[in-house]
């Protein structure tokens, strides 16, 4: 039996927001959607995701004005996180930090945040370690952590991709004119 998607009976504000962001693959949707995915293809190849689940997530995403469809080359539309989207992320951010705390590998985390002024790392609460500032999600940069291992030959171009430092919000993948992805600018 499928579970529905409401709370029936539920009223608070976490409830609500469960519905949207609560089914299996929705997060990390919008975490890679912070990283700079922006297209289906991406989405689908980073995260192994059925095309039919990922298809449902994204209507929801974009119905409840969580991530917005724009046009892009051709006729392909890319997917990019509106002003409710980016204010997910201290949830992201947070849920991230608690999988590190507790379930990060032998290494360390996979990626680390830095603010782009200094490079500093970001602390938990969202400060830059280096300056003390509280760093804007636009002004982070995702870089390879000590527990990320090789992508190896085989890895899909996200993968690929976040081997390398890269500023959250900007296209991680750009696209020539066949359509061949290529890695983004860095910063």
């Amino acid at each position: 039996m499928t579970l529905p998607r409401d709370y029936r009976g539920q009223t608070c504000a976490l409830a609500r927001s469960m519905e949207i962001i609560g089914e299996r693959w929705t997060l990390l949707i919008v975490r890679d959607a912070f990283y700079g995915v922006r297209r289906f293809g991406e989405f689908a190849a980073h995260l192994s995701v059925p095309r039919a689940v990922l298809t449902d997530r994204l209507a929801t995403l974009t119905a409840a004005g969580v991530l917005e469809r724009r046009p892009d080359t051709g006729r392909r539309e890319v997917y990019v996180l509106t002003a409710k989207g980016v204010a997910l992320w201290p949830a992201v951010r947070a849920l991230t930090s608690w999988g590190d705390h507790f379930y990060a590998a032998d290494g360390g985390p996979r990626r680390v945040f830095r603010h782009v002024g200094d490079e500093a790392p970001v602390a938990e609460d969202g400060r830059c370690t280096g300056c003390g500032a509280a760093v804007p999600v636009a002004d982070l940069l995702v870089t390879p952590g000590p527990g990320l291992g090789p992508a190896g030959p085989d890895a899909d171009p996200v993968t690929a991709a976040l081997a390398a430092p890269h500023r959250l919000l900007t296209p991680l993948l750009t696209h020539s004119a066949k359509n061949t992805p290529t890695r983004g600018s860095q910063r």
